[in-house]
């Protein structure tokens, strides 16, 4: 059955669903409910979404104001588009906000609810975020990581100087995938899992498959409890994914058991540690500790290349930018040796550049909460179990808080940034207690890794000769990926390795 088919068996079938619920949508005390655009009977909104979620809500914002009630099929859903709603949410009632709807059938999958970033708001999840905060993802972990990610940023600028010496356009795309890969699977378990090996492919695969089930699974959740249709047609395969992981997760945790490091400990031998723990807190078990071994995996494998993409597709579009960047490198590190990670605090405007693509194109431009209890935001009412979509795009794009809010303009950090960054204006990695835990290791590698690629090389989106600007057509999907692989011709402009190739 090809995807057309299932969704239109989908909304057929969900016909039938909505004729047994009617009567029980019915109330006696009318809710006072945000505004709402027209709805269409049975499927409710559906029709107003189209392939990329962001820009849909984007567009529905614009057009019948920031906080709307939509109806997605059998799904209540809160948008939010501005800022102040959002402070409702992060701040004023965060841990009424504090959970994320399931799957459509968490329940069925081998992981089920154990992992960390769909877990309910409890104990579990409360122990694994204190032990990101002290342990997994503290500043004193990316510290020791730090050797890690240079050996792979080094091995990613020898791979762009080999398509420079032979005037080969490089897929810009495919590379950072590679190195924010290898860099997550590294720091995570000692492995590289982006090199030519045939483990290498199959985790490849694996994430591909992964991203593309997992788009049509959160479908199922619209079909209210005709939802194990979706279950029906991509469950066993979601499954079967689920176990291709186990297997490789389960002989990763095997031999860091059978030779556990005393020295640079990676994620698993951190959390092998706590699961050993008798004493601990939370007694996580083994199912506990795949499920956040995979969610650490798939979480670092593609936001953090895609940031990178946006970010030297701007630079690309805006020379002038680009310059000053080289400029504040050659003044602070000098024409010797390479940029490292100890040089980015002193790179104020390279951060900069980094914010204003991150505030044009965040990684997740719509955060999901779900609502734990009935509660009001403004004067609405919000019902239990409502899930609450953040547009992150539309808040850092709001005219009435950013001067020219579509324009990449990295000055506008250099002279105001505190006030917004200690805001809900922006919030490019999510908010409150469920914001990204792991944003500081994602920075560290994305400063870095934009820093090199401007000051060793000119880049060509045309090719030898040849310079047009980098296409900034954004593909479908709940993330922002780029609509076509990102392709460049690089040009030397240093090589660091010069005196020892």
């Amino acid at each position: 059955m090809n995807d057309y088919q299932y969704y239109f068996l989908c909304f057929l079938l969900y016909f039938l669903s909505t004729l047994l619920l009617k009567s029980l949508l019915k109330t006696k005390n009318p809710l006072n409910l945000p505004p709402s655009p027209p709805v269409l009977p049975i499927i409710g909104h559906l029709h107003l979404l189209g392939p990329s979620l962001f820009k849909s809500l984007h567009n529905l914002s614009n057009k019948y104001g920031p906080l709307l009630y939509l109806r997605f099929g059998a799904t209540r859903c809160l948008a939010v588009s501005t800022a102040s709603v959002a402070t409702e949410i992060f701040k004023t009632n965060d841990v009424t906000f504090s959970d994320r709807p399931p799957l459509a059938f968490s329940d069925k999958l081998p992981y089920g609810r154990y992992g960390f970033f769909i877990a309910p708001y409890g104990n579990y999840w409360k122990f694994i975020k204190k032990l990101c905060n002290s342990e997994l993802l503290s500043a004193r972990q990316v510290e020791q990581s730090q050797a890690v990610r240079h050996e792979e940023l080094t091995w990613f600028l020898r791979k762009v100087l080999e398509s420079a010496e032979r005037k080969q356009v490089l897929d810009i795309g495919a590379e950072l995938m590679k190195l924010t890969n290898n860099s997550s699977c590294r720091v995570i378990m000692s492995m590289r899992c982006s090199d030519d090996s045939d483990e290498a492919e199959r985790i490849r695969q694996l994430v591909k498959e992964s991203f593309e089930v997992g788009a049509k699974v959160s479908f199922g959740d619209v079909l209210g409890p005709l939802r194990f249709l979706a279950f029906w047609l991509y469950g066993r395969k979601a499954i079967d994914l689920t176990l291709r992981y186990d297997e490789i997760l389960e002989r990763v945790l095997k031999q860091h058991e059978e030779s556990p490091q005393i020295e640079n400990e990676d994620l698993v031998d951190i959390l092998l540690k706590v699961y050993q723990d008798d004493k601990a807190e939370f007694k996580i078990n083994r199912t506990h500790l795949k499920a956040f071994l995979l969610d650490l995996f798939i979480a670092g494998t593609g936001t953090s290349s895609e940031a990178m993409q946006w970010t030297i597709a701007e630079l690309i579009n805006h020379p002038y930018v680009f310059n000053k960047v080289r400029e504040e490198i050659k003044f602070v590190v000098g024409s010797t040796r390479l940029v490292e990670e100890s040089d980015v605090q002193s790179l104020p405007y390279l951060q900069a550049v980094v914010k204003e693509a991150l505030r044009l194109h965040p990684t997740v431009p719509v955060v999901i909460r779900e609502c734990r209890e009935a509660c009001k935001i403004k004067e609405f009412d919000i019902p239990e179990k409502t899930m609450v979509a953040i547009n992150v795009y539309t808040i850092m794009r709001d005219g009435k808080t950013w001067d020219y809010p579509n324009d990449f303009r990295p000055e506008r950090f250099m002279v105001s940034s505190k006030e917004k960054e200690n805001a809900m204006e922006y919030i490019p990695f999510g908010a409150g207690r469920r914001a990204c835990p792991g944003s500081k290791l994602a920075l560290s590698l994305i400063h870095t890794t934009i820093a090199t690629m401007v000051q060793c090389f000119d880049w060509k989106v045309g090719g030898e000769g040849e310079q047009v600007k980098a296409n900034m057509q954004v593909g479908p999907g709940i993330t922002m990926p780029m609509a076509h692989p990102f392709k460049c011709l690089p040009v030397v402009h240093f090589n660091p390795f010069a005196s020892s190739m």
